[in-house]
């Protein structure tokens, strides 16, 4: 069975610039006054070295009928950011499987009039090759793979299908594993 995520009054950690905790506040009211918190994306690959993507469901607060990255979330105050990662893998698509922190990205882009992504983001990688999930559909409507180069082809076309974090994020993972290969 997968743990209901529990959005009502769940915390997130303020981070600084440079990812010091500077406090804790309700998740929502983060995102709507433009406060700089602590965030993760996951990116995992399947047998066939196609990028795992999620579509978020029409219900959530924002972005909603986007896709994205596989897993994304805020670890709560105290909660180590991998254990957030590995505990929303399980919430959202009912899976776990090692995951390697990559980068971090900081960012900040209003997602609509009154909410704000106001990320320091951790991006960990992984790969997941059963096609198994068990997808909660308060998070996510469906899943898709990509092979890279059309993903990045797809996002230049139609950006709009997309989350902001994923536009940004995909360059700077497709210049980290160029340099990994080549290095």
């Amino acid at each position: 069975m997968i743990s209901k995520p529990t959005e009502t009054n769940e915390l997130v950690t303020l981070v600084s610039d440079t990812d010091e905790v500077l406090g804790q506040m309700e998740k929502h009211l983060a995102h709507r006054l433009n406060k700089k918190h602590r965030a993760f994306s996951v990116i995992l690959f399947d047998a066939e070295g196609h990028m795992i993507l999620q579509r978020r469901a029409a219900t959530k607060y924002h972005s909603p009928d986007l896709w994205t990255n596989a897993c994304c979330g805020h670890p709560r105050p105290g909660e180590a950011t991998l254990d957030a990662a590995h505990r929303r893998l399980g919430e959202e698509m009912g899976i776990d499987t090692p995951l390697q922190h990559l980068f971090t990205v900081s960012y900040q882009y209003a997602v609509s009039t009154d909410m704000w992504e106001n990320e320091y983001d951790h991006i960990f990688i992984g790969s997941y090759a059963s096609p198994e999930f068990q997808l909660n559909p308060e998070e996510i409507s469906e899943i898709q793979t990509l092979s890279l180069p059309f993903l990045e082809r797809d996002i230049v076309e139609n950006p709009d299908r997309y989350t902001v974090w994923f536009k940004l994020i995909l360059p700077k993972l497709v210049a980290h594993l160029t340099e990994t290969k080549e290095g």
